[in-house]
């Protein structure tokens, strides 16, 4: 029986005309059992789970996700919005946000906003057409309509990679004001006299805005009387290129400096590579502090002194938090601080 089931599914053209009913025959288990495993892997024994799966690759099933949205009321998707898609951090992120969602049985839609507040009200309008059951955030700066479309959307929210008393619905994520502070604070210990904080900082970067805050902040509190000095251009794109374009300008117009805080590991990447092109030793002639410990700069010789942030665990939290809202089990809290951590090698 088995057998003849297999074959006929192999028989009836196109995916569809395999049924659930097929599955489960093949499995020796109830449609039930199969719905069930498809919707909630995890809440499965390994054993179901595994008659289930093999049965459905043998028999080439593909499952009619439009019905059985229908059905439930779910689409068993979370729309996922960042500033850039290219950008390895938040790949990083959005790697842990996945590898904790498949396993819930959601998968992950993304859009992405190019640092543009409008953009994202238009991402955001266009991805609740589709009916995610939740939404993922970078950042906690956004437009009053993208407030208010998702609060009146009902479903759960995780904002992330910002810190504010005021999420839209639930928060994982750090201080960027706080980083950089601590980051001004460890330059001072150090003895450096001259910092100067280095971004490229498109209109739309919050997150580099708060970093210029912080490490203003920090001026005010490490190096009282001193003028917060600051190299920050806005039409720069984010590569290690613009590294060494900032470096240029932070020396030419800052040329007593000592050491230069960037807003990013990237730029600061860029910079050291640069530094020892033009034969200025790192960090005797001048250190140079980074943010995000990318891979690029602890592989840099010397390596690159750094804000850690925990780029994948800010993924796997936030999901973890939507897939108890989305079960309905109770969440310990609403907004969870992850911190961060300076990392000292030698370039600073």
């Amino acid at each position: 029986m088995e057998e003849e089931t297999k074959r006929r599914a192999r028989r009836r053209p196109g995916t569809a005309a395999v049924t659930m009913a097929d599955v489960a025959q093949v499995a020796g288990v109830s449609a039930q059992t199969v719905s069930r495993v498809l919707r909630d892997p995890a809440g499965c024994t390994p054993e179901t789970r595994e008659r289930v799966e093999a049965a459905i690759r043998s028999t080439r099933y593909v499952q009619n996700l439009a019905a059985s949205h229908l059905a439930s009321n779910r689409s068993m998707t979370v729309a996922a919005v960042i500033p850039q898609i290219a950008a390895s951090v938040f790949a990083e992120t959005l790697q842990g946000l996945s590898n904790v969602l498949l396993q819930a049985g959601y998968q992950v839609i993304i859009g992405h906003s190019d640092y543009s507040h409008e953009r994202e009200e238009d991402v955001v309008r266009s991805l609740l057409g589709r009916r995610p059951d939740a939404f993922f955030l970078v950042g906690t700066r956004h437009t009053d309509a993208v407030r208010e479309m998702l609060q009146r959307a009902a479903i759960p929210v995780v904002e992330t990679w910002a810190w504010t008393r005021k999420p839209i619905d639930q928060l994982v994520g750090f201080s960027n004001h706080e980083a950089i502070a601590a980051a001004v604070a460890y330059v001072q210990r150090r003895g450096y006299a001259r910092p100067v904080f280095v971004a490229a900082a498109r209109p739309g970067d919050d997150r580099a805005r708060e970093r210029l805050e912080g490490y203003v902040s920090g001026m005010a509190r490490h190096y009282a009387g001193q003028p917060a000095r600051t190299v920050v251009m806005e039409d720069l794109p984010y590569t290690m290129g613009s590294g060494r374009v900032l470096l240029d300008a932070a020396r030419t117009q800052f040329p007593d400096s000592d050491v230069l805080l960037f807003s990013s590991d990237l730029l600061a990447s860029g910079a050291l590579l640069a530094c020892q092109r033009q034969g200025i030793a790192v960090p005797r002639q001048l250190a140079i502090v980074g943010f995000g410990d990318y891979e690029v700069g602890r592989e840099l010789n010397p390596g690159l002194t750094t804000v850690a942030v925990p780029t994948v665990r800010m993924g796997e939290e936030a999901a973890r938090m939507l897939v108890q809202r989305l079960r309905g089990e109770p969440v310990a809290a609403r907004r969870r601080d992850l911190g961060f951590e300076l990392i000292e090698r030698g370039s600073a």
